[in-house]
């Protein structure tokens, strides 16, 4: 059976061969070269990178470190909305609990 090896790549190695052509000036070619990547990976890669450069925040798992840092504050952002909606659920049920105890 002829299987198809998928090769995953850190975030750190996707910045680093996105960055040679973003920031460094490498073609496309001679980056995919460099790294030993596909070049519709690099591709890719390049364009998330650019996007992140230029103020987006990605779906997926950012490739620049100021990107990453947003991404960690919103899913921390998002965890504390829920935590306080869920106070504020308690506490209104223990103040009807309370106000049906004192009639």
């Amino acid at each position: 059976m002829n299987q198809r090896y998928r090769r995953s790549s850190t975030k750190e190695f996707k910045h680093e061969a996105a960055s040679l052509v973003v920031d460094q000036g490498y073609s496309m070619a001679e980056a995919c070269r460099a790294m030993g990547v596909g070049s519709t990976a690099l591709r890719r890669w390049v364009l998330q990178l650019q996007g992140e450069h230029n103020g987006l925040t990605p779906k997926a798992q950012a490739l620049a470190p100021e990107q990453r840092r947003i991404q960690e504050l919103k899913k921390q952002v998002q965890r504390l909305e829920r935590e306080k909606s869920i106070l504020k659920k308690a506490t209104a049920l223990l103040m009807s609990d309370e106000m049906q105890h004192l009639r």
